[in-house]
């Protein structure tokens, strides 16, 4: 497989291929738990992916035998480390902050293992994709800590408020096919094929109209909050913007020649 505008950092490895941008975390041998450096670098490449016009989609997935395993344990409690507070606030809701607010889609192709904050950074984007063997936990209980990188917003209106609390009081592991059944996830497959389907859930997204999907993306973000009312009018207004875009000019025109659109992200 041919990858271009590869950029290689040392515990992030992101690469273009053809309109996705794809990030892998890339600590294999550490499961990709995080450091301050990794989240860091994490950071970078998805502000890098926002920039780039080219990349109108953005693949999240980690190398190895695991998506994450969140915290590196021994740099959380380092006396010389960045600190808990440190850690939460620039490492992880920077990250969750970006998923949420890049206006295209993010997909997480989830390869294994993904627990405490790597459990929460996956169900922070926008489509979740794992693999059979895949399991969810929010392991923080385990150790005497509480959900953090959005988890205890994400996961109650993903699955519902009894389901999140009991998750996340008992540590359970909850194996993909569960987490499909349980509205956590959209779609799994098998192991060996995971990478193909996700990259082209991806494509897919990348060949549609991305202001289109980035606005949409925003009206999920303001519907957490918003009331019935409010969120009528930002619907309103978000599609008048929409139809100021130059994709929604060749989606009419398409239509109306009867032929398959070809959106430009424009």
């Amino acid at each position: 497989m041919h990858y271009s505008k590869a950029l290689l950092m040392s515990l992030i490895h992101s690469e273009n291929q053809g309109n996705v941008a794809i990030i892998r975390l890339n600590r294999p041998e550490k499961f990709n738990s995080f450091t301050r450096p990794m989240a860091l670098e994490l950071q970078t490449a998805l502000d890098k992916a926002a920039a780039d016009p080219s990349a109108r989609a953005i693949l999240l997935t980690g190398e190895g035998k695991a998506f994450c395993a969140g915290q590196d344990l021994s740099e959380a409690i380092d006396p010389n480390g960045p600190g808990i507070d440190v850690i939460v606030r620039e490492h992880y809701n920077a990250i969750i902050e970006r998923i949420r607010t890049i206006e295209k889609p993010v997909v997480c192709a989830v390869n294994g293992v993904a627990a405490g904050a790597g459990a929460n950074i996956a169900l922070s984007c926008d489509i979740v994709v794992a693999g059979n063997s895949a399991a969810f936990i929010q392991a923080f209980s385990k150790i005497g800590l509480i959900p953090d990188s959005g988890g205890t917003f994400f996961l109650p209106r993903l699955i519902g408020f009894q389901r999140a609390a009991a998750l996340m009081m008992l540590g359970e592991k909850v194996h993909a096919p569960e987490a499909l059944q349980m509205g956590m996830i959209y779609k799994v497959c098998d192991d060996d094929k995971l990478a193909a389907e996700a990259f082209a859930l991806a494509e897919t997204l990348g060949n549609m109209p991305t202001k289109a999907i980035g606005m949409t993306k925003r009206l999920l973000n303001q519907s957490m909050g918003n009331t019935f009312a409010q969120q009528l009018e930002a619907e309103a207004l978000v599609q008048v913007e929409a139809t100021r875009t130059g994709d929604f000019r060749e989606g009419v025109k398409a239509f109306l020649e009867k032929r398959k659109p070809v959106f430009k992200g424009e």
